[in-house]
């Protein structure tokens, strides 16, 4: 008005009178003193709210903070030039109001330091980017409150961690109004509560990481559509329900983990659409039914954990298409039918773990092809049939477990190339023959377990060469001969079991020093004397 009153003026050559002026000045002074008026009332009533700063300009629906905390955020020392600075001072606002929240009253929490008083960049564990807060990490702090939902006003949020602390009660569903947010990881609080929907929500969200939080109910099926997603950890809570087929929808994502749950049903054959998947843990569920082959399409799968569930039908031969596969673990379910030989096409193969479980038939000779193979674990299964000479190829590897099965025939010398193997179990089977000297050039051997097979023949000589050796157990087996005296030569030797056998001849004295009585208990029940010395 006064710009097109003065243009108007100065067309006709006519200056606005002082009178004129001192009524605007006037004017404007009363609307100032009318709202200054207005704002201390709000204050005096302790009533007053403010709402958030919303630079997005969505249509979410911000918390409203008390107006006490934008008045404190507002003192040109918490946030510099907070006129110029809307946003900051709202972001101020919100967390001053939500400490007192989140500490709750433990009396070992560390205290953070936010304060008007101190500049919002230098408060504990806030990060400020572009005159906003970005990014939150709150962990291990001993927090003992709740997680305030008014944490949903900081619309420039990108990295939300408040792990490893104490908080109970509910994540609030307002948590999904955070459209920029990239990771959220509350993990391992005494929760409680359910996996809000609304998470779904989070279009940008990279990481969800809430894993240990006592989570109950079920995973909600609109985590499907976080299309951003490449972590989701969801493991240690007792989450019912099913596994929902949409999480086959996330394109991106890279890990997934629902260990230790509650969850049934089976494991969705959706999940073989997760192209870039690299890790997969479904371990120690009551999950049932069959694996589902369609697990064979995970070309980029680095890790797959299915221990520990109620797992039946057979091992599919389509896994053995999973070349950058370096972890397989199965053990623990109740698998059948033979192992597939398909399995010896996993070249970067390090860990292999199939035990506990029904399988039958015979270790596939295709298994020698895994040269980086680190641990191979067969056990307690009903598997039959020789040991294939092959495994005698897997020069990387450290530990062989072939224990409680029904293996027969003589053990292959070709185990003697196992030159980096470290723990080599194979008792409870029906082994029979000598043992191979070759076991005698394994130097890098600590503890060796041929019980309980029906194993004849000497004591190779050759094995009191192995100077790593700490545990050596040839108890009931059909061995013959005398106790190599050189055995009590080896210095790391700790436990040595050879009762139950058919030796003959005396202990030898090396090996009742420092071994002493413990030894000859186990060698024989009945000691008699041979020369001062315990015979067998």
């Amino acid at each position: 008005m006064r710009v097109r009153q003065n243009n108007e003026a100065e067309r006709m050559n006519i200056k606005p009178s002082m009178s004129m002026r001192a009524i605007r000045m006037a004017t404007a002074l009363a609307l100032v003193v009318v709202m200054a008026v207005i704002a201390a009332s709000l204050l005096m009533s302790g009533v007053g709210e403010v709402t958030a700063f919303n630079a997005g300009g969505s249509d979410t629906v911000a918390i409203h903070i008390p107006a006490q905390y934008t008045e404190q955020c507002s003192n040109d020392v918490a946030v510099q030039n907070p006129a110029d600075n809307p946003g900051l001072v709202s972001d101020c606002a919100t967390l001053l109001a939500a400490k007192p929240i989140l500490e709750g009253s433990g009396a070992d929490v560390r205290r953070m330091n936010w304060s008007p008083d101190i500049h919002i960049s230098d408060w504990d564990d806030v990060t400020i980017h572009s005159n906003r807060v970005s990014e939150l990490w709150l962990a291990s702090r001993r927090l003992s409150g709740t997680i305030p939902a008014t944490l949903s006003n900081l619309s420039n949020l990108h990295v939300l961690v408040i792990k490893h602390n104490q908080l109970t009660g509910a994540i609030p569903s307002e948590l999904g109004n955070l459209a920029n947010l990239t990771v959220l990881n509350i993990r391992q609080n005494p929760l409680t509560s359910v996996i809000p929907p609304e998470l779904g929500s989070l279009s940008k969200l990279e990481e969800l990481h809430i894993y240990h939080a006592q989570l109950t109910g079920e995973i909600p099926a609109e985590l499907g559509d976080l299309a951003n997603l490449t972590i989701l950890d969801i493991e240690g809570n007792p989450l019912t329900g099913a596994i929902p087929p949409e999480l086959g929808n996330i394109a991106n994502l890279k890990s997934l983990g629902i260990a230790r749950t509650q969850l049934t049903g089976e494991i969705p054959s959706e999940l073989g659409n997760l192209a870039n998947l690299e890790s997969l843990g479904i371990a120690e569920n009551p999950l049932t039914g069959g694996i589902p082959p369609e697990l064979g399409n995970l070309a980029n799968l680095k890790y797959l954990y299915l221990t520990g569930n109620r797992l039946t039908g057979a091992i599919p031969s389509e896994l053995g298409n999973l070349a950058n596969l370096r972890e397989l673990n199965l053990y623990d379910n109740q698998l059948t039918g033979a192992i597939p030989a398909e399995l010896g096409n996993l070249s970067n193969l390090v860990g292999l773990q199939l035990f506990y479980n029904d399988l039958t038939g015979e270790i596939p000779s295709e298994l020698g092809n895994l040269a980086n193979l680190w641990s191979l674990g067969i056990v307690r299964t009903q598997l039959t049939g020789a040991i294939p000479a092959e495994l005698g190829r897997l020069s990387n590897l450290r530990e062989l477990y072939l224990y409680d099965n029904q293996l027969a025939g003589e053990l292959p010398a070709e185990l003697g190339n196992l030159a980096n193997i470290e723990d080599l179990r194979l008792y409870d089977n029906q082994l029979t023959g000598a043992i191979p000297d070759e076991l005698g050039n394994l130097a890098n051997l600590r503890h060796l377990n041929l019980s309980s097979n029906r194993l004849a023949g000497e004591i190779p000589q050759k094995l009191s060469n192995l100077s790593k050796f700490e545990e050596l157990y040839l108890h009931d087996n059909q061995l013959t001969g005398e106790i190599p005296a050189d055995l009590g030569n080896i210095p790391n030797l700790v436990t040595l079991r050879l009762s139950g056998n058919r030796l003959t001849g005396c202990i030898p004295e090396s090996l009742r020093e420092p071994l002493g009585d413990a030894v000859t208990n186990r060698i024989t029940a009945n000691a008699q004397q041979c020369g001062g010395r315990p015979c067998v």
